[in-house]
Formats: structure tokens, C-alpha cells, sequence
């Protein structure tokens, strides 16, 4: 081992994200930062990550600062589909071109040629393809999946009409099969919940002995209801939300079924019910939403703990989700009230009725929204943020990470 005056040095560890994991603002870079946080405490992190939001250039100092060396790719969506097309005559899953870039592999090649690194976490599967064989095949690698993304594309699938049904459920077939070959040539992969763990090895038996999850977790001292903030809604309002990144098809799914299905309903009971739908990049299909009786949609802003503290339902109505909802644990945090489909639930053991409503019917959801408004659940707030401060804890759940990497390390 290095020593650096008279202190072991810290093992050199690549880390590749498929997106820079600054700021912590929405799903993926939320997990991606605290496990990068972990890593940086543990060991000189080399950092390779792809920045598709112009805006995330700002951060690069925070990550200069929790890493040894940070190398960041600009990837432009618009002209990375185009180059995906090729997977189409190769027969390849499209999002592995999406997410290739030469100069991206030359900086890793180079990184194990200086450096030696014998350690080595992806985030996300496709950050794989970097390093699964050649210069990094003896090191001991970990692969934080967080989600089955191939049963993400087979969902999408069955929402679409051909031929973009057809475009998906390729895609969940091929990913599914570089999925696969992942496991079978890392010493472990992890999942956000048991459930996409039991999911994964469901689809793929004879990996299940490399396969394991860790939850997310969430700084219960940042989203907490004790904090002093200024609401954002106007008086006698009563304000039902949706948080969450509105370029994401599942939230743009949710939010589009709601707007139109639930929350007309609601406001004939409560015409001073209000539908705030919180987050951004919000797609052409959300800003629409805005147009309807009762709805706005903010945009990106810059602390989203305001418009949770001041809501009276958090409603999180997804029809399609993979693993973990961070919206549905902030809000959980924040001891708000929180209406929750099967599927937005998944991975969180809370108790229906006691921490959350969840909804297994339609018209569950104009029923639990009409009995929260009517006071009828007010010890579910302080019962949620109860469950998250017990079970979702980052410093609890990630050091398993770092047990796994030095497995059988000398």
C-alpha cells in the first residue's frame, strides 16, 4: 500500500456514473452522490460521469473537491439517439451506444495504465461496457444497477402503440441480455429494494448469488417538517403535489392521468383544491397541464422543501416505477400525507394506513384525498417521517459497498 507522510494512502477506486452525480436534485443523482460521498471518505476517487443538462457545468468544484480526478463528457441527447441507431444492425440494446464516447473510454484505458486501479463501481448497467473486460479484468468490480432498466423499457412498451412498441420491447430484450452478462462478470450488483433484487434474479437465476440491494436513504435533518419556510401557496388553498423530474416519462405519465382522471373530481368537491406539479425540464405534455382548471406547474426550483411543507396531500400516482420513489420518501420525511399508487410504493415498507394511503383502486384516490382534507388521518405525517428516519438511512445502508469491494482483497 502507498504511503503519504507516514499515513497509508487511500486505494485508488474508478467510479463511473452515467450522469454527473452533482447536484442532488432528482432520483438517480441523489443515490449517485451519496455513493460517491461513501467512496471519497474510503479511497482517491477517480470520477467518470456524462453531464446531458448544460446547467450541471457549474458543479464541478463539489466534485473537485470529494475526488482524486474528475473526468466529465458532454453528452447532447438530440444527437446520442442518433448514434444509438447503430445498436438497431449490431443487435446491441440502444441505450449502450447512447452512453459510449471514445474519449471516455481512451480516459479510462489510460486511468489503469497510470494508475492500477483494482477497484472499480458503475452506476447504472450500461457504465459497464467500459469496463467489463481488457485493462480492468482482474479488478474487483461492483455494479450499483439501482433498477431492472430493462423491465423499465418492457412497461414502457405496453403504454405505446407500434411502432414505438416495438422499439421498446427490443430494447428491454437486449438490455435485459447485457444485463445479464454483467452480473455474470462482476462480483456483485446491487439494487435499490429487495424487490428489484428478487426482480432481477427472477429474470436472471443463475446470477443469484452475486445479486443484493441496498435502499436509499434520505438526510431526515435537511427534508424535516421543522424547518422554517415561507409558503408558497396562496391563502385557503388547498394544495395537492406532484415533485419530481417532469422530462421522465413515468412522472409525465403520472401527473398527464391525474391531471385529467382524478383531479377534476376533486375539484368539484374542493373547488379550492390546487394541483402544483413541482419539477424540472417539465415536457411539452406537462406545461399543457397548466392550461386546466386548478393546475400549475412550477419548473425546476431551487428548494422543493417549501412546496412539500405547505401541501396538504403529497400524491405520487404512478403508473409505471422501478424501485425506489425519492419524491415519495422526502415527502414521507417531511411528515406530509402522501397518496401513493402499488406501483410508487415499492421498496418502501411503510404500512398502509398508518404511514401512507395506498391506493389499489381507482377510486381510492378521491377517497383518501377527501379524508385527509376532512382531518381524518392526522398522525399520518409524524408515523411516516417516523418510518423513514428507522429504515432509510444513508450511513447505514452504504457500507456494504465497501465490504463487498475489499472482499478478498489483501
Amino acid at each position: 500500500m502507498a504511503v503519504q507522510g507516514g499515513i497509508p494512502a487511500k486505494p485508488a477506486l474508478l467510479f463511473l456514473c452515467h450522469r454527473i452525480p452533482f447536484p442532488p436534485n432528482k432520483g438517480d443523482k441523489i443515490r449517485s452522490y451519496h455513493l460517491l460521498r461513501y467512496l471519497s471518505a474510503h479511497y482517491r476517487v477517480y470520477l467518470g460521469a456524462f453531464v446531458d443538462d448544460p446547467q450541471d457545468w457549474a458543479y464541478t468544484a463539489k466534485l473537485d473537491s470529494l475526488c482524486e480526478e474528475v473526468h466529465l463528457v458532454e453528452l447532447k441527447p438530440a444527437l446520442a439517439r442518433i448514434k444509438s441507431l447503430q445498436a438497431l444492425y449490431k443487435g446491441l440494446a440502444l441505450s449502450l451506444p447512447y452512453y459510449w464516447s471514445g474519449a471516455m473510454a481512451r480516459w479510462v484505458n489510460q486511468l489503469q495504465d497510470q494508475c492500477d486501479i483494482q477497484r472499480v463501481v458503475v452506476y447504472s448497467a450500461v457504465m459497464a461496457q467500459y469496463v467489463i473486460d481488457g485493462e480492468y479484468s482482474s479488478s474487483r468490480k461492483i455494479a450499483d444497477m439501482v433498477d431492472v432498466d430493462s423491465e423499465k423499457w418492457r412497461e414502457y412498451a405496453q403504454q405505446k402503440t407500434f411502432p414505438m412498441s416495438w422499439v421498446y420491447r427490443r430494447e428491454a430484450r437486449c438490455l435485459l441480455k447485457f444485463e445479464r452478462y454483467v452480473a455474470a462478470h462482476f462480483n456483485h450488483s446491487f439494487f435499490v429494494s429487495k424487490a428489484e433484487a428478487s426482480k432481477f434474479v427472477e429474470l436472471a437465476p443463475d446470477q443469484a448469488s452475486g445479486v443484493g440491494s441496498y435502499s436509499n436513504g434520505v438526510d431526515s435533518n435537511y427534508f424535516s417538517p421543522q424547518g422554517e419556510f415561507t409558503s408558497p401557496y396562496k391563502a385557503r388553498e388547498k394544495v395537492l403535489v406532484f415533485t419530481g423530474a417532469m422530462d421522465y416519462w413515468p412522472n409525465i405519465d403520472a401527473v398527464n392521468w391525474f391531471a385529467r382522471e382524478i383531479f377534476p373530481q376533486v375539484m368539484a368537491s374542493h373547488p379550492d383544491a390546487r394541483f402544483y406539479i413541482v419539477g424540472s425540464h417539465p415536457a411539452v405534455q406537462v406545461r399543457k397541464l397548466a392550461e386546466l382548471p386548478g393546475i400549475t406547474v412550477t419548473g425546476r426550483v431551487e428548494d422543493v422543501r417549501p412546496y412539500l411543507a405547505g401541501a396538504a396531500v403529497v400524491v405520487a400516482p404512478m403508473r409505471i416505477a422501478r424501485g425506489i420513489q425519492n419524491k415519495v420518501l422526502e415527502a414521507m420525511a417531511m411528515a406530509r400525507p402522501v397518496v401513493v399508487s402499488e406501483a410508487g410504493i415499492e421498496g418502501i415498507e411503510a404500512i398502509d394506513g398508518e404511514d401512507v394511503l395506498v391506493v389499489r383502486q381507482v377510486g381510492d384516490y378521491c377517497c383518501y384525498i377527501e379524508e385527509v382534507l376532512a382531518q381524518k388521518h392526522q398522525t399520518l405525517g409524524s408515523s411516516a417521517r417516523q418510518r423513514v428516519v428507522q429504515d432509510f438511512s444513508w450511513e447505514d445502508n452504504l457500507p456494504q459497498v465497501g465490504e463487498l469491494l475489499e472482499k478478498n482483497l489483501a
